[in-house]
């Protein structure tokens, strides 16, 4: 939800860091994948318990991620790899923090985690799988429009999860807590994804259908006024071939009839 109004204040601040990684040379994609290292480094160090350790890597993390995009599009070099890249590992990043705190309190945190990460499933689900008709629509994205593919709003979007990451790792004793609120939150995105999404595509594809009867009729509607014009106009060469055989009737007459006076004559002279 937050995503739309935090992505414009971040992108300022990374262009320094974005055009020294350009004049190093370095790529997008090696950028996604040190970020996604660097993000998994925060299981181990959740499980054991190491919370602020954990959330500096959460929160570099989240630089990168937000580092490899920036740094595609001033290389123009953005892609559907890239893209791809990049939301897969950004799903694997999320479901491994709560993993992380169920390792560290099985007792307490497991449940929740498990949750939280069937709730993710839910969110990435809808997110993706909207995704696909909406690039085959060509829907537009306003919003979005320098991202890869389509992005589906919800309550529950980037900026809402780094910012409850944030609090399991300052509070890691109301993880519990934190994580079904959370939980909570996601669901409500699972049906307004679900719900939403389906009635745009819905809309989208009747429309399509509409457009599609319309330029049917329209295609039959020519065929019918060629086939009507092509009989007019054989219905008029056949009248006009009719006339010009009964004027060559009319003229072959008139030289028969000259030709027999022209006989008569001769035998009177005769």
């Amino acid at each position: 939800m937050l995503d739309k109004f935090v992505t414009p204040y971040i992108k300022p601040l990374l262009m320094p860091l974005v055009t020294q990684l350009d004049k190093r040379g370095v790529h997008a994609d090696q950028i996604t994948i040190v970020g996604f290292v660097i993000g998994l480094l925060a299981v181990p160090l959740l499980a054991a318990q190491l919370w602020t350790a954990a959330l500096v890597m959460i929160i570099l993390n989240r630089v990168f991620d937000g580092l490899d995009g920036a740094l595609a599009r001033y290389q123009q070099r953005s892609s559907s790899a890239g893209g791809f890249l990049d939301i897969c590992v950004d799903f694997l990043f999320y479901a491994a923090i709560p993993l992380g705190f169920a390792l560290a309190d099985p007792v307490q945190n497991a449940l929740a985690a498990s949750v939280l990460l069937t709730v993710f499933i839910g969110t990435g689900s809808s997110f993706l799988a909207f995704a696909i008709p909406a690039e085959k629509l060509n829907l537009a994205r306003p919003q979005f429009a320098n991202k890869s593919f389509y992005f589906l709003n919800g309550l529950t979007e980037g900026t809402e999860t780094i910012a409850f990451f944030v609090a399991f790792c300052l509070w890691p004793a109301y993880f519990p807590e934190l994580a079904y609120s959370f939980a909570f939150l996601g669901a409500i995105t699972i049906f307004t994804r679900i719900h939403g999404g389906y009635r745009t595509l819905k809309s989208h594809t009747e429309k399509s259908d509409a457009n599609e009867t319309t330029d049917d009729n329209e295609s039959t509607d020519n065929k019918s006024n060629v086939g009507s014009d092509i009989e007019s106009n054989i219905e008029t060469n056949v009248k006009s071939n009719v006339k010009n055989s009964d004027k060559s009737n009319d003229s072959n007459s008139n030289m028969n009839n000259n030709e027999t006076t022209n006989e008569q004559d001769v035998k009177q002279e005769k």
